[in-house]
């Protein structure tokens, strides 16, 4: 018998369900300040990028971004598929449009080098976090 439980312990060991959440308890921690954080860096390593003629130093620069730009693009969907609620829309019924749109930007900020389109997402970022913060006082 107890040789049993250890032997279907140890497959389970071996190949654990993967699984999706934004943290392991869905501990309802939100906050826009996570993909603000992501955006900003983003811009900050397109502006490096600009500032280098190192090709080495470029490279890394691009791969940062990129990588952030990605970030961003996962807390502004946690935000979306977990924190916002159909009431939530229905006060702001431009809310499905704005995440859209900053998803967007998020992505084509992920492509592009140039600093403006970073902060073309923050600014984005900034409307989601006033929704945001309007939810959270009632």
């Amino acid at each position: 018998m107890l040789a049993a439980r250890l032997a279907g312990l140890a497959d389970r060991l071996r190949d654990p369900a993967p699984v999706n959440a934004h943290c392991d308890l869905m501990c309802g921690v939100y906050d826009p300040a996570q993909a603000r954080i992501e955006a900003q860096s983003v811009v900050k390593s397109a502006e490096k990028y600009q500032d280098s003629d190192d090709p080495v130093f470029r490279d890394r620069a691009i791969m940062i971004k990129e990588q952030r730009a990605e970030l961003v693009k996962h807390h502004v969907m946690v935000l979306w598929a977990d924190y916002f609620k159909p009431p939530h829309v229905e006060q702001f019924p431009h809310l499905h449009d704005l995440v859209w749109r900053t998803l967007k930007q998020a992505g084509d900020a992920k492509k592009s080098m140039d600093p403006e389109v970073g902060r073309k997402l923050l600014e984005l970022i900034d409307e989601i976090d006033d929704i945001f913060q309007k939810t959270q006082q009632g």
